[in-house]
This record gives structure tokens, sequence and C-alpha cells, in this order.
């Protein structure tokens, strides 16, 4: 099973939101939706593991909170700066959530059949 991050993303809501309407009308099977949410965490996983090449660094004056659970490390961070190259964003909190791909097929999860 791929991990259900990006479903809590502008785009997932999006998706969510439309095959919810699409349900309702009777266009498609909740079934059929379930399926789709599912192909969209793996293709998200996939497309952000494979396709994004942009890098960054951070600093924070302060780790407020951390925890593991379930091979997924979240992190709560006070005073942080971003740095691209020539870009700079400082931000007062901010939440790392990060998940362990090793051991899956690929480096990433595989649906079930």
């Amino acid at each position: 099973m791929a991990y259900q991050l990006y479903r809590n993303t502008t785009l997932g809501h999006t998706l969510q939101e439309s095959l919810d309407e699409m349900i309702t009308f009777g266009q498609i099977t909740p079934s059929l939706a379930g399926k789709i949410l599912t192909q969209f965490d793996r293709s998200m996983n996939v497309a952000l593991s494979t396709r994004v090449k942009s890098r960054l660094t951070f600093k924070a004056g302060k780790l407020h909170t951390y925890r593991f659970c379930d091979n997924v490390w979240t992190f709560l961070l006070n005073d942080v700066e971003f740095r691209e190259v020539h870009e700079i964003a400082k931000v007062d909190k901010v939440k790392i959530v990060a998940c362990d791909g090793k051991g899956m097929a690929g480096g990433l999860p595989t649906l079930p059949d």
C-alpha cells in the first residue's frame, strides 16, 4: 500500500471532491473511486521520487517535537529557515513527515492483488 500523504494536498482534496461528486451522480462506483485514489497515491510517490531534482536545506531554531511510529518520522520545528541556492524563506512553524521507503519494491510500496 502506498503512503497516503498527498491526499491532504490541494490536488488530493480536489481529486477527492471530484470523485465524491461523480459518485453522487452515479458516474462511478465507490470501488472505482478507491482504486483511483490508490493509483493517485502510487503516482505521487513515484513522481516525487523520480522527477523532482531541486534540493533545499533548512535550519531550525528549535526542534519542538519528534516522533517515530510505523516507519514514519514526524518533526515539529520552530523558527525555520529554508534555503535554495539564492532564495531564503523563513517560517515560524513547520511540520515535516518523512516515510521510510526501504524494503519496498523499487523503493516504493506495491499494490496488493
